[in-house]
Parts: C-alpha cells; sequence; structure tokens
C-alpha cells in the first residue's frame, strides 16, 4: 500500500494544524453495480491529503485530496488494467483524481463537505455526507480522529462512458457509482 500523508494545497489553511493520514487504518472504496444483478467493489491503495480541520471553526477547515488512479485494486489484474484504459480512467493521460472542499456545514448527525471532483479532467460539484467519529488522545500522544464519508456519483458525468449490453438488455456496468471513504487521521497533541 502506497499513502501519502499530506499534499500541498494552493491555498491551505495555515491557522490550523494539518491532520496526517493514518495509511494502516484508511481506506478510499467504490461500488457500482455489475450486470444489473449485483454490485462489485474496489479501492485505490494510493491517495493523499491535507487536511486542517476543527469542528469549532468549519469556515476555516478544508480538504485536498488526490488519488493515484493506478492504484485500483478490485481483485481482478485483468479488470483493474481494463479501469486503467481509456475506456474508463485513463490513467496513462490523467494520473489522478482529486477533491477540493469549497465548504463544510454540521448536520444532525455529522457534516456535508461541499466540493470539486475531478476525474479524467472533467470537475463537477459534490457532497460528501460525513459521520464524525470524535478524538481521541492515542497511546503515542498524539490526537487522532476518524471520519467516514460516502458520496454517489454518475461515472457518465466524468467521461467514464464504456459499456455493453447483456442479452437481456441490461448494462455490463451500473452508471452510478458509490464512494466511501473511510478516513482516519492523527495530529500532536
Amino acid at each position: 500500500m502506497s499513502v501519502s500523508t499530506t499534499v500541498q494545497s494552493a491555498e491551505p489553511t495555515a491557522a490550523l494544524p494539518a491532520w496526517t493520514i493514518d495509511p494502516l487504518h484508511s481506506t478510499v472504496e467504490f461500488s457500482v453495480r455489475h450486470m444489473v444483478v449485483s454490485t462489485f467493489t474496489g479501492r485505490f491503495t494510493s491517495f493523499a491529503a491535507d487536511i486542517r480541520f476543527d469542528e469549532d471553526r468549519l469556515d476555516d477547515s478544508s480538504i485536498v485530496a488526490t488519488v493515484d488512479v493506478a492504484s485500483i485494486d478490485t481483485g481482478n489484474e485483468q479488470r483493474d488494467a481494463h479501469l486503467k484504459s481509456d475506456d474508463f480512467f485513463s490513467a496513462a493521460h490523467y494520473p489522478q483524481m482529486t477533491f477540493r472542499s469549497n465548504r463544510i456545514e454540521r448536520t444532525a448527525d455529522g457534516f456535508k463537505i461541499y466540493g470539486e471532483l475531478t476525474i479524467r479532467g472533467v470537475t463537477r460539484p459534490v457532497v460528501l455526507d460525513a459521520e464524525y467519529g470524535g478524538q481521541v488522545v492515542d497511546p503515542w500522544g498524539n490526537i487522532r480522529t476518524g471520519i467516514v464519508a460516502e458520496t454517489s456519483i454518475n461515472r457518465k458525468d466524468f467521461g467514464l462512458n464504456w459499456n455493453a449490453l447483456i442479452e437481456t438488455g441490461g448494462a455490463v456496468v451500473g452508471d452510478k457509482v458509490k464512494i466511501t471513504l473511510h478516513i482516519e487521521a492523527t495530529r500532536p497533541a
């Protein structure tokens, strides 16, 4: 697994400390319908983020994240190669997906993270529903936090258009893709 812990944002919120992703306890996952009747999942194993977050200072909080497209892992090398090809992510031409937050709002059960997602050079607004796990001091004296964030996108909105029809008329790959982030991060106390 290759996970970078921070990435420099063009406009970091210097007033807030940076959180460092714990790569052993963080995942970037996706799921999509396959042949109408089932769902398959995959993940990306290389990602980075500049996370500046304080639940009491949401106006100052920000997230800038990148995912290395070539790190896609669905458990099948042939499928992974197809997903990296020009039929889908075109990893050779667009090696990274990016997310940049522009607003974070508190909700009754967590947060909404508004921002822009870029895939294959196409940028669209997205909203992530985030469940915040709070903070604890870990055995090494760091402050540790956790968040689970989810969103759904239409893959065709980002130029991932390839598909084929099965004999019964349904599509091999569904259009709706669910993205789930399980992020655990630390910062010095």
